[in-house]
């Protein structure tokens, strides 16, 4: 399978985006909110494999999945879009994504 080059930039906002470890994400698709809800999608699965990847490896399709989640997650805390307090549905959006709102940018 071919690698693909990942700008500075990209890599840096998937890093900064998905703040969510992979045990935080792994428990989270485990907790009975996430199973409960359907929120965790094969995206979801994606994420979890792009962060046990050394940047060195991601394919063309890993990039299109990192710009996707990126994009998604911009979307979602658009002030329009962006929910009052405890809107939990809104909250597992986001989560599905490897992003919790709650916390800040995760350690590299």
């Amino acid at each position: 399978m071919a690698t693909a080059d990942v700008s500075d930039d990209l890599w840096r906002e998937f890093q900064r985006a998905v703040n969510m470890t992979p045990a935080e994400l792994e428990a989270w698709l485990h907790a009975e909110g996430a199973s409960d809800s359907q929120v965790a999608t094969e995206a979801t699965h994606r994420i979890l494999e792009l962060l046990s990847k050394p940047r060195t490896d991601l394919t063309p399709e890993d990039v299109a999945v990192m710009e996707s989640v990126v994009g998604r997650i911009r979307l979602e805390h658009r002030d329009d879009l962006r929910p009052a307090a405890g809107d939990e549905a809104w909250r597992n959006r986001l989560m599905a994504l490897g992003h919790d709102p709650d916390k800040g940018p995760r350690e590299a």
